[in-house]
């Protein structure tokens, strides 16, 4: 074999395993705080903290091949702030994600949601396992579960109602978890209008379909647009807001709505501080409406210009 020949076999290689090595879907940071408690042993939250690491990051959740640089940004913060007994706890999640905006630095909040209900068990070296057909263990099934609504919701901004696949399967997961036995808060419609139950129902309720429309359009073609566009991109964002109000207007306290404000009222405020002063008003007078807790914080695009950058 020529020298020719081997370069270009060695090329041909190098191209053929880069395609083929594929990386799973999440790339998510696990923090756990148990800094509440004061007697506990805190090797085990060590260990914890890796073990449910590995869980979500080296999972695969999808059919679907991911590249490495395709893989969603997104963390999970664990409060511990009881032990029940010696390997079972109580505390709160937090859970966010990212996905980048074309042709741009900027990374947008999709989701930032507050779990108030999270009871669980969890043994030290033992092995984390989850299976869709036969799940038993509440700590694997809320993790499964926000794995695939983390998936559900970065799916709708990319094409309409793209997530329904993954809400659909956390959806299952409700279902099979409140009928488990010694079954945990957080799964059942009547334990709070804020909870796992409701979340996923809102997001597959036909009735609450305009909310996943503006998902998509603020993101494809409202961020992902201003590359090419600034003003034109937010125009579409200020006119897909109505969507929003159209769900608020149909059912004012609604799960769905805290957690749009949740993960987007800052980037509101900064995209709207650069528009003009119609606009401002029009959008300001909507979110006032639908986000009432933050009206004050959006009366200050009437004044302000925003020196956060989402085109570059």
């Amino acid at each position: 074999m020529t020298k020719i020949n081997q370069l270009f076999s060695i090329l041909f290689f190098l191209l053929f395993t880069t395609t083929i090595v594929q990386a799973q879907e999440l790339r998510c940071n696990i923090s756990v705080n148990s800094n509440k408690l004061t007697s506990a042993n805190k090797n085990v939250f060590r260990t914890m903290q890796a073990d449910l690491y590995e869980f979500m990051n080296n999972k695969k959740w999808t059919k679907h091949n991911y590249t490495n640089a395709e893989r969603i940004e997104c963390s999970i913060t664990i409060q511990i702030t009881r032990q029940l007994s010696s390997n079972e706890y109580e505390g709160t999640l937090n859970i966010q994600s990212k996905r980048p905006v074309y042709n741009s630095s900027y990374k947008t909040t999709i989701l930032n949601v507050q779990d108030e209900y999270f009871r669980f068990k969890y043994e030290e070296y033992q092995t984390i396992e989850y299976a869709e057909t036969d799940n038993k263990d509440n700590l694997t099934s809320v993790l499964a579960y926000y794995a695939y609504v983390i998936l559900g919701f970065d799916y709708d901004t990319f094409s309409l109602n793209g997530g329904t696949e993954y809400f659909e399967k956390a959806r299952q997961i409700v279902n099979e978890s409140q009928n488990a036995v010694g079954a945990k808060n957080g799964w059942k419609a009547f334990e709070s209008d804020f909870n796992r139950y409701w979340l996923v129902e809102n997001m597959l309720n036909k009735s609450y379909s305009s909310y996943r429309e503006c998902l998509y359009r603020y993101h494809r073609k409202g961020l992902d647009a201003m590359a090419d566009g600034v003003e034109a991109g937010r125009a579409e964002i200020a006119d897909c807001l109505k969507l929003i109000q159209k769900v608020f207007r149909t059912r004012s306290k609604l799960y769905i709505t805290q957690v749009f404000f949740d993960a987007k009222s800052s980037e509101l405020v900064s995209l709207f501080s650069q528009s003009y002063p119609d606009e401002k008003n029009r959008v300001i007078q909507l979110l006032s409406e639908c986000d009432p807790s933050n009206s004050s914080r959006y009366e200050t695009i009437k004044n302000s210009e925003s020196t956060q950058s989402i085109t570059n």
